[in-house]
């Protein structure tokens, strides 16, 4: 909704990707200041159907993205192309109130249809996404009964959270690497229990 822009993690992501000679499709959505169901589905379905079947699909979308994904699910046949992994990064509360989103959101939530459109499926959120709280965000998860990684301060993990560059994201595309961490390019770790850390989100 609204597009990416020009500095979003998505921009950032599909320059690097076409450097590491992978190819790249950015579809841009027409109408994107007041999403439509009936425009956007047939556009995304053309494009993944333009991936040969040979290849591998991986999706990667965020916000009304993740919605338009979740209405594919749930209508896709089985003839249509499955991609092999997909990320769902920071959607919205699937009863959000938007009048500029109504024509996408609420979206369907059904694990049983995601699996038929796509195979690894992943859902990335931040703490204080003004869209998701955090604990609809583990309904979420539940429902869809997918992994999620959660980004401390994340927010919605667009360009006004600082998520241009997101080197996570790129090990996610290219090697399926989790989980998803902050934007910073630290060290993948994990660390024992040290409650003196610990925080509630």
């Amino acid at each position: 909704m609204t597009g990416s822009g020009p500095w979003h993690w998505q921009q950032w992501l599909a320059g690097q990707l076409r450097s590491h000679g992978v190819t790249v499709d950015l579809p841009a959505l027409p109408g994107d200041e007041r999403p439509d169901l009936d425009v956007w589905l047939p556009v995304l379905r053309e494009h993944l159907a333009a991936v040969p079947a040979e290849a591998e699909l991986v999706v990667a979308a965020h916000s009304c993205g993740v919605a338009l994904w979740l209405h594919h699910a749930a209508t896709v046949d089985g003839r249509s192309r499955r991609a092999d992994r997909v990320l769902l990064v920071a959607p919205p509360d699937p009863q959000w109130q938007n009048p500029d989103a109504a024509g996408i959101v609420p979206y369907p939530v059904d694990a049983h249809t995601l699996r038929r459109a796509g195979g690894v499926t992943r859902l990335v959120t931040g703490t204080g996404d003004p869209y998701l709280p955090m604990h609809r965000a583990h309904a979420l998860a539940e429902e869809l009964r997918i992994e999620m990684d959660v980004v401390p301060d994340g927010e919605h993990l667009n360009t006004d959270a600082g998520y241009g560059p997101w080197p996570a994201m790129l090990r996610w595309a290219l090697y399926g690497t989790v989980p998803l961490a902050d934007r910073f390019d630290g060290e993948p770790h994990t660390t024992g229990y040290q409650p003196g850390r610990l925080r509630l989100v």
